[in-house]
């Protein structure tokens, strides 16, 4: 099974990053729209994983003590070079400490943290191919978008299963904060 860490996002701010959705696409727009369904913010990614490291990792996971916290979206941006549309997620001390939680606990079972800076995003669209359709929309993304802020009071495990409309999720376990 495919599985990754995140921690949903409120009602109100679906609500807004949908209504913004709605205003940005057009047909043949050379973008994939995410579906808000499937919208999240991804502590770790962790892949393929066995029988035997999904009871590790649900395991290690609950043993995670964190307590709830604020998170705040900043303005939607792009990722140039993967032709990505997102929503910003500020970054503040609670999230990197839980998202470091998380990748120890994962760590135990034989996932391995990424290298790189943690870029907490939702991902709102993609480019089909080239970056020709983020390109495009990038000069019809307005200023001053904000967001409402929530709060994370819990962190899921999803599975997910890739297909050709993007991919769908569906949550394997919940851990409260």
């Amino acid at each position: 099974m495919r599985l990754f860490i995140g921690i949903p996002l409120a009602s109100a701010v679906v609500h807004e990053l949908a209504a913004l959705s709605a205003r940005l696409q057009s047909p043949n727009d050379g973008l994939r729209w995410s579906r808000e369904e499937g919208w999240h913010i991804t502590l770790q990614f962790l892949g393929q994983t066995s029988d035997e490291q999904y009871a590790c990792v649900t395991a290690a996971l609950r043993g995670i003590r964190h307590t709830p916290f604020e998170i705040y979206l900043d303005p939607p941006g792009f990722f140039d070079r993967s032709g990505v549309f997102f929503a910003g997620v500020r970054v503040s001390a609670e999230l990197i400490a839980l998202q470091q939680l998380v990748t120890a606990a994962t760590k135990r079972c034989g996932f391995v943290p990424e290298d790189r800076p943690y870029h907490p995003h939702i991902t709102l669209a993609r480019d089909k191919g080239g970056h020709q359709g983020a390109r495009k929309l990038k000069s019809r993304v307005p200023a001053g978008v904000q967001f409402s802020h929530f709060s994370a009071r819990e962190f899921l495990l999803y599975q997910s299963f890739p297909g050709p409309g993007g991919s769908r999720y569906e949550v394997r376990e919940r851990f409260e904060l």
